[in-house]
């Protein structure tokens, strides 16, 4: 279904109005948008030059032992090239069994060379436009995939929403507890050669249904990880805990938080749409949900978690919300899903309105901590409008870019020089990087993703060949 059919930035105000999506606003001055987004942003000792992110956007695209390749390399020099001062470096696994595909990047002492090179290339090439990269924030993303490792799931609870959405059985294992301590060490020592690559910072990711995140809402888990906040807070207090003791305060802290779970959905097989799956309330699964309604947030505990992390060394968050795997419209307001997946059932504005809201709430709890706001890419060339009516009101400290970096690499440069951009090149949110994600039908079980409608040379072929071997 087609959404987005305006044609000025007041048709799509109406809209606002018409749908009751109150949260977004827009700057109309591409003035005031090129001096907003121009703001450099300070966070423990780092500081990046403006307040334009490019989010951490998986390529698929390493080699079997989890180096980065060359589509890896071209990526990230054209973000390098493209003008934004926070790069955040993509899901980077801590050990072999918490790939999410066969292709992740993975960091260990075989693979570190490549990794600091993909970090030294892609501050050079900025440095060559920009004269410096002393003002680029670059952490890298650490994560385990948990429950979508390949081959082997790692569960971190029994969620039963989700187990059924995936059709897990019911006597498959959750990870131990001597286990989860165990693992807290591979984030150290990932940390550690973090380090030595030349990373600054590190993101402890706890999003999209992996393990840090699922953990997060394990209140039926037994042990020191489950229960109490106190417990489903432990792995993340001890992991920056031993960071900071390992490392002190060469390496700053930083987080995807996935801030709102929601409940999995479904494809509708009558309406081609996406409904729920069926669940039943109190709904004490997942973390940031209202037990009573878990369509809504409620983010008492997400607060009261934040304001820990903070006290344990946090610096920067990155605000996420829902699970790639099961609820996509609430992580990626789309106009149109990856093949055999279920149209939005909502429109997209809600779901971008469900973004500004939770970061905004959250932003204003917490004023000193710098965020990165999610969900912009579908209000295509508006992003900018929104992003800076978002900074300047104190509602977000960065507007962050996903798959419009994908697509348009040079965005933030537009946006600082001309307080718009290239409706001709900005992501259209059809999709096809997600589909490519989800092929794995290939000698190295994953294809490369990117952006095929504006990439056409290098995704072009790729999507074709994916295409012609699923059929």
């Amino acid at each position: 279904m087609r959404h987005f059919t305006y044609k000025t930035l007041n048709e799509l105000q109406q809209e606002t109005e018409k749908l009751g999506t109150r949260h977004v606003h827009f700057e109309e001055d591409s003035r005031k948008i090129q001096t907003i987004l121009a703001r450099p942003v300070a966070m423990g000792k780092l500081r990046a030059g403006n307040s334009i992110a490019i989010h951490p956007m998986e390529g698929c695209d390493g080699t079997s032992d989890g180096a980065p390749d060359e589509l890896t390399f071209r990526r990230y020099e054209r973000f390098g090239r493209g003008g934004a001062k926070l790069i955040w470096f993509e899901a980077t696994a801590v050990r072999e069994d918490g790939r999410a595909n066969t292709r992740q990047l993975w960091i260990h002492e075989k693979t570190l060379p490549e990794i600091a090179r993909l970090l030294e290339r892609t501050l050079a090439v900025h440095k060559e436009i920009y004269g410096t990269a002393d003002d680029v924030v670059a952490p890298l993303q650490l994560t385990h995939s948990g429950r979508y490792s390949v081959p082997k799931k790692i569960l971190g609870y029994r969620s039963p929403s989700v187990d059924a959405r995936f059709g897990m059985p019911g006597d498959y294992p959750v990870i131990s507890d001597d286990e989860l301590e165990r693992l807290e060490d591979w984030y150290v020592d990932a940390a550690r050669l973090a380090l030595r690559a030349g990373f600054r910072a590190v993101d402890v990711k706890a999003t999209h249904g992996y393990l840090l995140f699922e953990l997060l809402g394990a209140k039926h888990r037994a042990g020191r990880y489950g229960g109490s906040l106190e417990n489903r807070t432990r792995f993340i207090k001890n992991v920056f805990g031993k960071i900071r003791a390992a490392l002190g305060n060469q390496m700053s802290l930083c987080m995807r938080l996935g801030c709102y779970e929601g409940v999995p959905f479904v494809l509708d097989p009558q309406t081609g749409t996406g409904v729920p799956v069926p669940y039943t309330t109190p709904y004490p699964h997942g973390f940031g949900n209202d037990e009573q309604d878990p369509m809504k947030e409620d983010l008492s505990e997400v607060k009261q978690a934040i304001g820990w992390f903070r006290e344990w060394g946090l610096e920067l968050l990155n605000v996420s919300l829902g699970s790639p795997y099961f609820n996509p419209h609430m992580g990626r307001p789309f106009e149109k899903p990856d093949d055999g997946n279920y149209e939005s059932p909502e429109h997209p504005l809600i779901g971008v309105d469900r973004h500004f809201r939770i970061a905004g709430e959250l932003q204003r709890a917490f004023p000193d901590l710098p965020m990165v706001g999610t969900g912009y890419s579908w209000l295509q060339t508006y992003a900018l409008n929104a992003a800076a009516h978002n900074v300047e009101s104190g509602a977000i400290t960065f507007y962050g870019a996903g798959r419009n970096a994908l697509a348009y690499p040079d965005f933030a440069r537009d946006a600082l020089e001309k307080g718009v951009m290239d409706g001709k090149q900005v992501c259209r949110t059809v999709t096809f990087c997600t589909y490519l994600m989800r092929q794995k039908h290939n000698d190295l079980g994953q294809y490369p993703t990117g952006c095929p409608p504006y990439d056409k040379e290098v995704y072009g072929p790729i999507i074709k060949l994916a295409r012609q071997t699923k059929r």
